[in-house]
C-alpha cells in the first residue's frame, strides 16, 4: 500500500467514520464467513431463502442507472444434478429501497417464480442439448415476474420471464450465454434471474480455525506462497436476482442523484402443509425469514440467540440491536488474536453506529451516506459519486469513494476492509482521522484472498457466469 493521507476530499471527520464502516464484521472469530452464508440457525436449514450477499452500485457502463444484486442459496455445487439448484416458488424474493431516510420502503422489487416440468416420466433435467432458456430439451424450466411496489401503487414490469438454466456441461450446454437470461424491461431497465458464480471471496478455512489467517499465522504456512489464502467459495455457484433501473426510478427526478438505503429479503407464508402424495402447499400471511443490508452483520455482530429474530425483524427497528454495534465482541478478541497490533476499542463504537445505522455526514454537515437519525441497517449508496475506471478493492479505505461502504461493488474486498478497520486500536483511533488504519501495522492483516477467481462481466448483470458442472473439481 502506498502511504499518504486518505479521503482528503471528504475531510478528516468523514475519513474516520468511513474507515470505521469496514467494521461490519466485528463480533466473533466467524467474522468473514462469506457474508451471510448460513449465518443464522433457522435460515441455515432453508438455503433456498438464504440471502447471502447484496450489492448496490452506480452501473459502470451506464452511470445514469443503479444496479442492485441479491444472491440466494449458498455453496451450490455446480455438478449437483439431476435436481439442480433453483429458486423456490414458495419464497417471495424482494429488493427494498428507502429513498427519503425514514427506513421504510419507497420502492420494492418483488421477484416471484414458477417451475414447470415438460416430461415428468424422465429423471433428466434436460433431454438433449439446451440452446436457450426456452429450449424444448430443457425439461425443468423456471419463469419469473417482477413487480414494482411503491406507496402510490403496484405495477408488473415483466411476467413469464425465463430463468437462466444450470450450466451443466459441453453436451448439455454447447452454447451457454448469459445474455439469454437478461430481460429488457424498456426505458433503460433490465432484470436477471439465474445461477451465477458466487462473487464473494474469503478464506473460510482459516477464519473458522480461530481466525488463523494464513498470511499472519505460522501454523498455517503450508504453501509455497504463504501469503496466499484459500477461497472458501471458489468454484461454487449461487442464484442471483438483479435489476438495473434509472436513478430517477429510485430518487426524485430530474437528476436522480441522492442517497438510498438498500436491503434484500426472503419471505415465506406462515403455514406449510406436507401432503401424503409428496406435495406441499403454503398458506397464511407472509413472514420475513432472511434479510441483508450491510455484509456480515447477522454473522458476527448479532449474537446467536438473536440471529433468527434479527432476520425476521425490519431494519426500521434496529435500534433494539444498538448495543451489539457499539460494543462489538470481536474487538475484545483482537489483542488476543493479533498481539502485534495496538490495543483496540471495545466499546463506545459510535463510529460504527454512524456508518452502519445512519450513514455519515461531511464536516460541513452535508450528507455523504447519511440518511437520517433513524437507526437502520441498510447498505447506503450515494448515487452522485461517479463510477471510477479503476476501482480499488479496498474501497473508501483506499480513497476510492465509490467503493464499500458507499454501496458495495462486486470487486470490493469487504473481508480485508473490515479486519483492518477493527484492528484500529483505541489509542490510534485519532490517527484513523487520516485513514492510517490501512498502513503499518494494520495493512499486514488480511485473509490472503483479494479477488474472485472468475472475472466479472463489464455489463449487466456483471456477476460472472456460473461454474460448469462437468469441469467442477471443488476448490482445486
Amino acid at each position: 500500500m502506498k502511504r499518504g493521507v486518505l479521503l482528503v476530499t471528504l475531510g478528516a471527520a468523514v475519513a474516520a467514520a468511513v474507515v470505521a464502516a469496514a467494521l461490519v464484521g466485528v463480533a466473533a472469530p466467524r467474522s468473514a464467513s462469506a457474508s451471510s452464508h448460513r449465518e443464522a440457525p433457522l435460515i441455515a436449514d432453508d438455503p433456498a431463502a438464504d440471502n447471502t450477499d447484496v450489492y448496490a452500485f452506480v452501473s459502470p457502463d451506464k452511470p445514469d442507472t443503479v444496479t442492485i444484486i441479491a444472491n440466494y442459496i449458498p455453496f451450490e455445487d455446480p455438478a449437483g444434478g439431476p435436481n439442480y439448484y433453483r429458486f423456490d416458488p414458495s419464497v417471495r424474493y424482494e429488493l427494498h429501497v428507502d429513498s427519503n431516510g425514514d427506513a421504510r420502503d419507497d420502492v420494492t422489487y418483488r421477484f416471484n417464480f414458477k417451475t414447470s416440468v415438460g416430461n415428468p416420466n424422465t429423471f433428466l433435467y434436460n433431454t438433449g442439448p439446451v440452446a436457450s432458456s426456452t429450449d424444448a430439451n430443457l425439461n425443468v424450466k423456471q419463469t419469473y415476474s417482477v413487480t414494482r411496489i411503491t406507496p402510490s401503487g403496484t405495477s408488473t414490469l415483466v411476467s413469464g420471464a425465463p430463468v437462466l438454466p444450470a450450466n451443466i456441461g459441453p453436451r448439455s450446454n454447447p452454447t451457454y450465454s448469459t445474455a439469454q437470461g437478461v430481460v429488457d424491461l424498456g426505458g433503460n431497465r433490465k432484470a436477471f434471474a439465474g445461477p451465477r458464480d458466487d462473487p464473494f471471496f474469503v478464506d473460510l478455512g482459516s477464519i473458522f480455525d480461530v481466525l488463523g489467517l494464513r498470511p499472519f499465522n505460522g501454523a498455517h504456512l503450508l504453501k509455497l506462497d504463504p501469503a496466499a489464502g484459500e477461497d472458501g467459495v471458489k468454484n461454487y455457484n449461487t442464484h442471483t436476482i438483479a435489476i438495473q433501473v434509472p436513478k430517477t426510478d429510485l430518487l426524485p427526478p430530474p437528476k436522480g442523484d441522492g442517497i438510498i438505503g438498500v436491503y434484500a429479503s426472503a419471505s415465506r407464508q406462515k403455514i406449510r402443509i406436507l401432503g401424503g402424495d409428496g406435495s406441499t402447499t403454503s398458506e397464511g400471511p407472509w413472514v420475513q425469514v432472511s434479510r441483508l443490508g450491510n455484509p456480515l452483520i447477522n454473522e458476527v455482530v448479532i449474537p446467536v440467540g438473536k440471529k433468527d429474530y434479527w432476520n425476521a425483524s425490519s431494519p426500521r427497528d434496529d435500534q433494539q440491536f444498538l448495543n451489539n454495534y457499539r460494543s462489538p465482541e470481536l474487538a475484545s478478541l483482537v489483542n488476543l488474536l493479533f498481539p502485534v497490533l495496538p490495543p483496540t476499542a471495545t466499546s463506545m463504537r459510535d463510529d460504527l453506529v454512524a456508518v452502519l445505522l445512519t450513514g455519515v455526514k461531511l464536516p460541513d454537515g452535508t450528507p455523504f451516506t447519511f440518511t437520517g437519525d433513524r437507526k437502520a441497517d441498510l447498505l447506503r449508496l450515494n448515487t452522485a459519486v461517479a463510477p471510477t475506471a479503476s476501482p480499488d478493492p479496498l474501497g473508501v479505505l483506499a480513497g476510492d469513494l465509490q467503493g464499500f461502504p458507499n454501496g458495495r461493488r462486486l470487486v470490493d474486498d469487504v473481508t480485508d476492509i473490515e479486519i483492518r478497520a477493527v484492528a484500529c486500536g483505541y489509542g490510534s483511533f485519532l490517527n484513523a482521522l487520516l485513514g492510517l488504519c490501512n498502513f503499518e501495522p494494520n495493512n499486514i492483516v488480511g485473509d490472503g484472498v483479494d479477488a474472485n477467481e472468475n472475472t466479472f462481466a463489464t455489463s449487466f448483470p456483471y456477476v460472472a457466469a456460473p461454474n460448469r458442472g462437468y469441469e467442477h473439481t471443488g476448490h482445486e
